[in-house]
């Protein structure tokens, strides 16, 4: 802790430096470098103010320890209730400070981009697919994020063969990017005559939505194709050719649009759909030169790992990756997923605590 220690007091000497600095005549007249010393400043605040309050703590400690050699009994029980209420202080400290220096994901803050494909179990696969959208439109309503659809492909029957859809809101991708993975659903199907319990699943990738910066597209690696839309969709569907496909030649990925009535609609939806999938490829490549050690079981967005299930005949929903199981499915479904999100998020963190605190001994 000490060498952690050291380094915090570091960051807390650099923020009393910079609270100087802007303090200066000189500073103050240039707004645009008072603007950045003060996006600085601000950027290491609750860090620095975390240590202070840690250094006045740990003075109060050693001062009441003294006490307890005191001849006075009372203002012996005194300090030791003192001491008992310091000690916690400061080891919420050490976790709070230990946080926050935890490096933060630049796509955090960054829209997402949801697509749900049906798994193995037929139908049954694309009917639970179709409540994987539902729970995530929920959720995002309830908290008051946006939800564009961007494509569409359902069975006719109900469920969904794919969807693609963006949530937009600040912090979007913080909170949701742990549901990628597979999801499987536990139940008897209505086709089932003699009540069996089917196992079917679908897969969630939660991708950071990509900005033209963060992604630059050669006109050159992309072939469009355009079609005659098909399936339901409105007087445009098999009348006008409209949809539209973008075949990313390097990578091979294929995007398909064709929910909206304008061919520029759809290539505009389709190019952004691109865009998060080769931004997702990018860090997968930063993500694989980090090592195994560094990389969060969490947060990998392994769309192959089994990560939740969804149990209807017991009204139960786990979570593999932390072992929480509630009894809560409908509600679940119906968007309640805080409960999980935190924890996850807990989860992630923690673990990202020991690889830093192994890196830092």
């Amino acid at each position: 802790m000490s060498t952690i220690l050291d380094r915090v007091a570091k960051i807390a000497n650099r923020f009393d430096e910079l609270t100087q600095i802007m303090a200066e005549p000189t500073v103050a007249a240039d707004f645009t470098r008072l603007s950045e010393i003060d996006r600085e400043r601000q950027e290491i605040e609750e860090l620095a103010q975390a240590y202070r309050r840690y250094e006045v703590a740990t003075i109060q400690l050693q001062e009441n320890h003294a006490l307890l050699e005191d001849a006075d009994e009372e203002l012996r029980d005194l300090a030791a209730l003192e001491i008992e209420a310091l000690q916690a202080e400061t080891e919420a400290l050490d976790n709070q400070m230990m946080a926050l220096l935890l490096p933060k994901d630049p796509k955090d803050e960054k829209n997402v981009i949801f697509e749900i494909r049906a798994g193995t179990g037929g139908e049954e696969a694309g009917l639970f697919a179709s409540e994987l959208y539902r729970m995530y439109i929920r959720w995002a309503e309830a908290h008051r994020y946006k939800v564009e659809e961007l494509s569409l492909n359902d069975t006719g029957l109900g469920g969904l063969k794919e969807v693609v859809f963006a949530i937009k809101g600040k912090g979007a991708y913080s909170k949701l990017k742990y549901e990628s993975g597979v999801h499987r659903v536990q139940r008897v199907p209505v086709t089932e005559s003699a009540g069996r319990i089917h196992t079917s699943a679908a897969t969630v990738a939660v991708l950071p939505e990509a900005d033209e910066i963060d992604v630059v597209v050669n006109d050159n690696d992309v072939r469009i194709d355009i079609f005659r839309s098909s399936g339901p969709g409105g007087q445009s569907v098999n009348t006008t050719d409209s949809a539209v496909r973008l075949t990313h030649m390097p990578t091979g990925i294929v995007i398909s649009c064709q929910d909206e009535k304008s061919q520029l609609q759809n290539k505009l939806k389709a190019m952004r759909i691109l865009r998060s999938r080769l931004y997702e490829i990018e860090e997968q490549k930063s993500m694989d030169a980090l090592g195994a050690a560094r990389r969060s079981q969490i947060g990998s967005g392994d769309r192959s790992e089994k990560i939740r299930t969804y149990n209807f005949p017991q009204s139960r929903v786990t979570d593999h990756r932390i072992n929480k199981t509630v009894y809560q499915l409908d509600s679940v479904l119906n968007g309640a997923l805080d409960e999980f999100i935190e924890d996850l998020a807990a989860h992630d963190q923690a673990q990202r605590l020991e690889v830093m605190s192994a890196e830092l001994a």
